[in-house]
């Protein structure tokens, strides 16, 4: 029995992450459980799964927790970034599923990994920022880190048992989001409605509007720089608008070992949750005479320039990711706003990174130093970008 700590149970990979323990209630089992802001959604997952201890991001919200639970409150209610850290390293968690969004989980991580549970990562914002202490941690304390990303997860499973000087080049697929087929005019007048209309994932705003930036898809190079070794010259995008080929792995010699399956979350989860072992799982078989064809094509970077600032943030190193992601989430929140057009959000993270002078990253200090400075600098730019009335 595997008992599972969930950083984020309420978000779209926390639910599929508790449907996968309901598909195997004797190999699983939830024992800690933290949100965001739906008190009322976590109160039902701990009357259902019983936690030892639940969390939510503020104290209001832990207040509600409590009052929606009653008698039946589990025996511990936290909150903000100590809940976070509660429920990662609660001493009868095997594995933490981290799957909460943004920069709060960097610190539950690293307590987590220091208290030497397994950490099947859902959350690419804690080795973009933090890659190195992240990594370097995780070799310290002996922890796994699994990769719960659907396009990591299959380079995870196309390199199981292969040497490193076997791996000539990683290959990232992205879907391409809802405007891969626009021209680049087209995308000046794109509406938030328009941009989180994902052709192929149900996914959460933020990451969906970074699909249709095709940030999302640098923000994955960033992220497996640091979970597989490889330099940015050995990481390649390529579109493949069905999304059944969910990465690959070209050898040296020329081959290339490719990862298939439904596009479904359950089925990465299932994996992190389940290696090295297999498990059965509760999704339909993929069809290959029923697909027809897969289609790849060279990511236009013209129209999408995040994808390029990405890459040149993970060349740099130190601070610059870091300022990458902060700068990334500040435009997106105002284009979400309407107070910035969509082609005006890799503007102010170009600007940013232009300002920002490059650090090395010894410690989460300057990591949050980073973040702030980078925070302030993007909101003073997208005010300068605004969408007039």
């Amino acid at each position: 029995m595997k008992r599972v700590a969930i950083l984020g149970s309420t978000g779209s990979i926390g639910r599929s992450a508790l449907a996968v323990i309901d598909s195997h209630p004797g190999r699983l089992r939830a024992v800690a459980l933290a949100a965001g802001d739906n008190a009322a959604l976590l109160a039902e997952q701990a009357a259902r799964y019983r936690p030892a201890v639940v969390a939510m991001a503020t104290p209001e919200g832990a207040d509600r927790v409590r009052a929606l639970c009653g008698s039946a409150a589990p025996a511990t209610i936290e909150a903000g970034v100590a809940g976070l850290i509660a429920v990662a390293t609660h001493p009868s968690a095997d594995i933490v599923i981290c799957a909460s969004s943004g920069t709060a989980a960097l610190d539950a991580v690293l307590a987590a990994i220091d208290a030497g549970k397994t950490i099947a990562l859902a959350n690419k914002e804690v080795l973009v920022m933090a890659g190195r202490l992240v990594t370097e941690a995780a070799r310290r304390r002996g922890v796994s880190i699994l990769p719960v990303d659907s396009e990591h997860n299959a380079i995870h499973q196309c390199l199981h048992g292969r040497a490193r000087q076997e791996v000539r080049r990683l290959i990232l697929t992205a879907s391409g989001g809802p405007f891969r087929d626009y021209a680049a005019s087209a995308l000046e007048a794109v509406a938030p409605e328009a941009a989180l209309r994902h052709p192929t994932w149900q996914m959460g705003r933020k990451i969906t509007i970074d699909s249709a930036t095709l940030m999302n898809k640098g923000l994955e190079v960033i992220e497996a720089h640091w979970l597989f070794g490889a330099s940015a010259d050995q990481i390649d995008v390529v579109i493949h608008p069905q999304s059944i080929v969910h990465s690959m792995v070209e050898l040296v010699d020329g081959s290339i070992i490719a990862q298939l399956g439904v596009t479904d979350m359950r089925l990465p989860i299932q994996y992190a949750c389940s290696y090295p072992e297999r498990w059965e799982a509760p999704l339909p078989a993929l069809d290959l005479t029923r697909i027809g064809r897969l289609d790849f094509q060279s990511p236009p970077l013209d129209r999408f320039p995040c994808l390029e600032l990405a890459y040149r943030a993970l060349r740099a190193e130190g601070t610059m990711p870091v300022v990458l992601n902060a700068a990334n989430e500040v435009a997106v929140d105002a284009f979400l706003a309407r107070q910035l057009g969509f082609t005006a959000v890799p503007r102010v993270i170009e600007q940013t990174l232009d300002a920002h002078v490059r650090e090395e990253v010894t410690g989460l200090e300057a990591v949050r130093r980073a973040d702030a400075w980078a925070r302030e600098y993007a909101r003073d730019a997208a005010r300068g970008l605004e969408l007039t009335p």
